[in-house]
């Protein structure tokens, strides 16, 4: 961690904050605006670090938004992100050597893998210098942040979790939130699709407790190794020997038979009981809503170890854009040749990061035969962690880039035609709350390969068209048409919501020859003209097989909020939101600087 700062600081990467500042909303909402910024705004220091609540002053500085920009990720990578994915695609197309050079550039190559395995080491690491054990033991000792107003408690959010099999042949880091019960307590947050999730499946069948370690801080490249989409049972500490060209070196857990990097700067220690869960949650999630309480797993610790000079690294998640774009960035290019061993014609994917990642995935792929767009579909929903994506686009190499998304965008619609529309059903994220059931939901596909010929509607401009839509929808309050030079205009409406949008929808098909797809939003907490909040919130809003309606060349989308209306009988969660008392004090500190109409464009 002091590495990485002295670095950052050399590259004018970072900001140090003095201002003494609590770890209840305060410290968060700071990085949560920073990293809205220009190119991801610097990472934050802050070294006067309260809990106001209970009268702490803590020792150690609180360390966020490291990753949060392109340039600090290929710093704290010490190269390019594409010279990665070219050393995999490299390993991944190795031939068997047909000359002496060969042979001898292979045995290279060869012995510089010896460098990616974790390396044991026998001892202490600096992570174990002090102890904390038995009734010494107090998570709260440690600047764990709360970071929106209805947060079930505070959370760690930056936590290399360490686990492993029934038999210990198996390993795995990953990345969860964590969440603070009481001075001895956390949640796990396993998602049913994680490897820990499958471990701890394991201990609960032998009816024994797991045990845990997690680990803070160290080379922030354990942090992004922790979120890496390897394949089940491949260590992802892997990445990091693969990325520094120098292993690991673990240590082992004083408490728990798990190894964890000698240089990090917390380890918090602990045993699972798989016949116990206990409620978690609310969190206000990268998805920019609270994720709503259900029952986990729970850590009883058993050690806290530390460094003498310890550093906390944390992050801050809810609406886009956040820290989370630019490692996804890392990740989505650097792991680009393993899905490409899945799907062979792809040329390249992007995610955007307003869709929340799993929400939307654009891809560019060579189409062969007819229908090789839904096959693609097909692989890509059975293919690890993509099999969560909601809604995909299927383009072919001809497309324009895809992270130009107003070209992109007009190639897409010129092109397409109901037809084009593939909904089928699979599992969602757990984070998903639009479903009308947990873990599963409608799946949306574009096949956007062929160039449907389509007659553009006749357009009346945003004022007489409204006129034209309060006549049939009452409930309307305002209208925006995008993409108007297209062959499918996209008409944005919103409304003050009494009735179920199918009803909107077909009162609209009397004016199909001036829509062609139209987009259901309610009034409150949108703007209409803000095209990239409104992909947030409609990717967020939308189960494709109840909220997408057809009638001949006229397609509607309700990305309103679900209620009774809808037959919705689930929770919907808040938007995640600053506390406006907070920003106040914060500004009369002289600690907010981000500008009114940053903070209005975010919907902050």
């Amino acid at each position: 961690m002091k590495k990485t700062i002295e670095l950052l600081k050399k590259n004018d990467e970072l900001k140090i904050i003095d201002a003494e500042l609590d770890i209840y909303l305060e410290i968060p909402h700071i990085a949560y605006a920073e990293v809205k910024k220009k190119d991801g705004g610097k990472a934050l220091l802050f070294t006067n670090v309260v809990d106001k609540k209970s009268g702490a002053k803590f020792e150690e500085p609180v360390f966020m938004n490291v990753f949060g920009s392109y340039r600090r990720c290929e710093l704290l990578f010490g190269r390019t992100i594409e010279s990665v994915a070219d050393e995999i695609t490299k390993l991944l197309h190795m031939k068997p050597p047909s000359s002496f050079m060969d042979k001898m550039s292979m045995a290279s190559e060869l012995f510089s893998l010896k460098n990616i395995f974790p390396k044991r080491l026998k001892g202490e690491g600096a992570c174990q210098k002090v102890k904390y054990l038995e009734d010494d033991i107090d998570l709260y000792k440690i600047p764990v942040l709360t970071t929106w107003e209805q947060d079930g408690g505070p959370f760690i959010t930056m936590g290399q979790v360490y686990t492993q099999s029934l038999d210990g042949d198996m390993v795995n880091l990953g990345m969860y939130r964590l969440q603070v019960y009481d001075k001895n307590h956390l949640g796990m947050h396993w998602q049913i699709h994680k490897d820990s999730s499958h471990f701890f499946d394991q201990y609960q069948k032998a009816g024994k407790k797991m045990p845990v370690s997690i680990a803070i801080g160290g080379n922030p490249l354990y942090t992004w190794c922790a979120t890496a989409p390897l394949p089940y049972g491949v260590n992802e500490l892997l990445m990091y020997g693969l990325i520094t060209k120098t292993p690991a070196k673990l240590v082992k857990s004083i408490t728990t038979p798990l190894y964890i990097p000698a240089d990090v700067d917390y380890v918090i220690e602990g045993w699972v009981d798989t016949q116990e869960l206990k409620i978690e949650g609310p969190f206000g999630d990268h998805t920019g809503y609270y994720t709503l309480e259900e029952p986990y797993p729970v850590m009883e610790v058993s050690a806290i170890t530390t460094k003498k000079d310890k550093i906390f690294l944390a992050t801050v998640v809810g609406k886009p854009p956040l820290e989370d774009k630019y490692m996804g960035w890392a990740t989505g290019k650097i792991f680009f040749p393993l899905l490409k061993t899945t799907v062979p014609a792809l040329v390249d994917y992007h995610m955007p990061e307003n869709a929340g990642f799993h929400n939307l995935i654009l891809a560019k792929m060579q189409p062969q035969y007819k229908g090789h767009a839904k096959q693609f579909m097909h692989a890509f929903w059975g293919a690890g962690q993509m099999s969560f994506v909601k809604h995909a686009v299927f383009l072919d190499e001809n497309a324009p880039k895809l992270e130009n998304y107003e070209a992109l965008t007009s190639y897409i619609l010129d092109r397409f035609t109901p037809k084009s529309l593939f909904i089928s059903e699979g599992i969602l994220d757990a984070l998903d709350h639009s479903s009308p059931e947990t873990l599963v939901g409608g799946k949306l596909g574009i096949d956007a390969t062929a160039a449907n010929r389509v007659d553009a509607p006749q357009l009346l401009g945003d004022e007489e068209l409204l006129k034209m839509v309060k006549e049939v929808i009452p409930d309307a309050v305002n209208l925006h048409q995008f993409m108007r030079r297209t062959k499918n205009p996209i008409t944005v409406i919103s409304v003050n919501k009494t009735k179920n949008a199918k009803e909107y929808f077909n009162a609209l098909v009397g004016l199909s020859t001036n829509i062609r797809i139209v987009v259901f939003v309610d009034d409150e907490k949108n703007d209409i003209f803000n095209s990239y909040m409104l992909i947030w919130r409609v990717s967020n809003n939308i189960d494709a097989l109840r909220d997408i309606f057809i009638s001949g060349l006229m397609v509607g989308v309700d990305g309103t909020n679900k209620n009774i209306l809808d037959g919705f009988s689930r929770v919907w969660p808040d938007d995640v939101e600053c506390t406006p008392s907070v920003v106040e004090l914060l500004k009369e500190k002289g600690v907010w600087d981000l500008d009114d109409k940053t903070y209005k464009k975010f919907q902050l």
